[in-house]
């Protein structure tokens, strides 16, 4: 990747740190209604995978999902008006924090329901498969969605018609409160992948440029006709499941040891030391981006309400 590339790449993960640090904010002050998931400390995959997609390639994202949308290109102001519940959100305030969609970015939709958008990404890499286009779909789902049989019967179906989807598995270690290991026997996630015939690897989901490698030569298959892929990224949420969770079942060892692996000053360190940018130059990374949120904020507050006759205005039955 060319040095723009990286620095492109820090920049989309501090974004995403940023604007979940700052929703988080929202939130504990009562200005953000309703329930929000972060995504901070799983910016790696979302930032790795996605930098290999064009603007017609499609992603799915879940209830964690704004990492996802960030990284596919949605634009923090309206992201931040759609969780305030404003008119100029995304879905003009109808979606909130766990179900923006953006179509013309290839974002086809979140789902607070686990596994709820598993069938629709292989329903999206079929519609590719049936339409000739060389487009992929890359689904994001947790390590708690693979216990589902929505995510068995559409790797399977998948698997059976060869469709260009890529299964990326962000395993944070807990599906809500329940830690994976106490549900699921297997070590790596992936390893499922051989059951439908299809490749499964399993990756450091906080190293960002494994991340970037690893689905791009999954999407390269995919482009190809080659089918679906599996990958496991391992990463680990810094948040709890929701704002205000008080995460009475980890224990203070398990966190600190992963916020030693905190993907960014990791990926910032290793730029750094190639000589991509200064110190200087990540810090002004960082300031621009609270800036930026600050005028996210700004405009998600000013803008308005939606009026009450717009209720059932796009909502389909």
């Amino acid at each position: 990747m060319e040095k723009e590339g990286l620095i492109q790449m820090y920049r989309l993960m501090v974004r995403i740190r940023t604007f979940d640090e700052r929703v988080a904010k929202e939130v504990a002050a009562g200005i953000i209604p309703g329930a929000a998931h972060l995504y901070a400390g799983q910016e790696a995959v979302a930032v790795g995978a996605c930098a290999n997609l064009r603007p017609d390639d499609y992603i799915t994202s879940t209830h964690r999902g704004h990492g996802h949308l960030i990284a596919k290109g949605a634009r923090t102001d309206l992201m931040m008006a759609e969780l305030f519940g404003k008119r100029a959100g995304y879905n003009k305030g109808k979606g909130g924090s766990m179900h923006i969609t953006a179509l013309e970015l290839g974002i086809i939709g979140a789902s607070g329901i686990v596994a709820g958008m598993i069938g629709v990404a292989a329903g999206a890499a079929l519609s590719a498969q049936m339409r000739g286009t060389d487009q992929v779909t890359v689904c994001f789902l947790g390590d708690g969605a693979t216990n589902s049989g929505r995510f068995h019967e559409a790797v399977n179906l998948a698997a059976c018609w060869n469709l260009p989807a890529i299964f990326v598995i962000e395993n944070n270690l807990y599906g809500e409160t329940t830690s994976i290991s106490d549900v699921c026997k297997l070590t790596n996630l992936s390893d499922r992948a051989a059951s439908y015939g299809i490749p499964g690897t399993t990756i450091d989901g906080n190293d960002v440029l494994t991340v970037y490698e690893e689905v791009g030569n999954a999407i390269a298959k995919a482009r190809k006709g080659e089918g679906p892929s599996m990958i496991e990224c391992k990463t680990y949420r810094h948040y709890g499941h929701f704002c205000g969770d008080p995460q009475t079942y980890k224990s203070k060892a398990e966190v600190e040891e992963w916020l030693k692996k905190d993907p960014i000053p990791s990926f910032e360190n290793k730029l750094i030391k190639m000589g991509i940018f200064t110190q200087a130059d990540a810090d002004a990374i960082r300031q621009g981006m609270r800036d930026e949120l600050d005028q996210a904020v700004k405009f998600a507050a000013e803008s308005p309400y939606p009026a009450p006759e717009e209720a059932l205005e796009d909502v389909y039955a």
